[in-house]
């Protein structure tokens, strides 16, 4: 079988490590492996992954700190290993930039399976007709749509793929209030469980992203009982 999708797995439990090594390469996935967060962004130039996997309960350098330190630098997505019940966890690790989550102790089935899922949302096409120049343009707020970029008066903002696939469902449908499972749907497909909060969280951030800008900080509203709406108008 030819070995694709090159998986990285950051954890200090060396016997997870190697049970998850070689049930993933038995279907096909070539493994590397890291005992801690130092030297990934280093193995993650000279080996880049296509997804990382990511515990977060490390000595030394946790999870949570080894995503903070990754994301200036790379959009790799990342599936977080959490601590079973700990919400808390879940909740930073997704407004840190993490794609998805599964708690330990866990299937190894459950965790190819979700790695698959998010493999498939990083690299599907998007295939809602956009404008011939690759732009999409609400209120002089301008999502790039080859390169994931967010520009507001002139300047460049890098978005995660969940949050550009967020803004992105707002404002092909401004004025118009979209539910959770809507913008869920858009984000992570329908065949996706995710987590209570996980919409609310990225809403933040991209709230936290717009605040700089006075004329566009209030552009996502919230619509009680049903959701969020980008505004078009002030």
């Amino acid at each position: 079988m030819e070995k694709e999708h090159p998986v990285l797995i950051v954890d200090d439990d060396a016997k997870l490590r190697e049970l998850l090594t070689q049930y993933l390469e038995g279907y096909g996935y070539t493994v590397n492996t890291l005992p801690s967060g130092e030297g990934l962004l280093d193995e993650i130039r000279t080996k880049p992954p296509e997804i990382v996997i990511l515990d977060i309960m490390m000595p030394g350098k946790d999870g949570l700190e080894v995503l903070r330190d990754l994301r200036p630098h790379s959009n790799v997505p990342v599936i977080m290993l959490t601590a079973k019940g700990e919400d808390t966890d879940r909740i930073v690790g997704l407004e840190l930039g993490a794609d998805d989550y599964i708690s330990k102790p866990f299937n190894p089935r459950e965790l190819l399976a979700r790695i698959k899922a998010v493999l498939r949302r990083a690299n599907e096409p998007d295939h809602v007709s956009e404008p011939s120049t690759g732009q999409l343009r609400v209120a002089d707020i301008i999502l790039h749509m080859t390169y994931q970029k967010l520009e507001i008066n002139g300047e460049s903002l890098e978005l995660s793929s969940t949050e550009f696939k967020l803004l992105k469902a707002l404002m092909e449908n401004p004025d118009r209030p979209l539910t959770r499972d809507d913008l869920m749907t858009s984000v992570w497909g329908k065949d996706f469980n995710a987590f209570d909060r996980s919409i609310d969280v990225h809403i933040s951030k991209l709230r936290a992203i717009l605040k700089p800008y006075p004329d566009h900080e209030s552009r996502i509203k919230t619509v009680w009982g049903t959701g969020y709406m980008f505004v078009s108008e002030k």
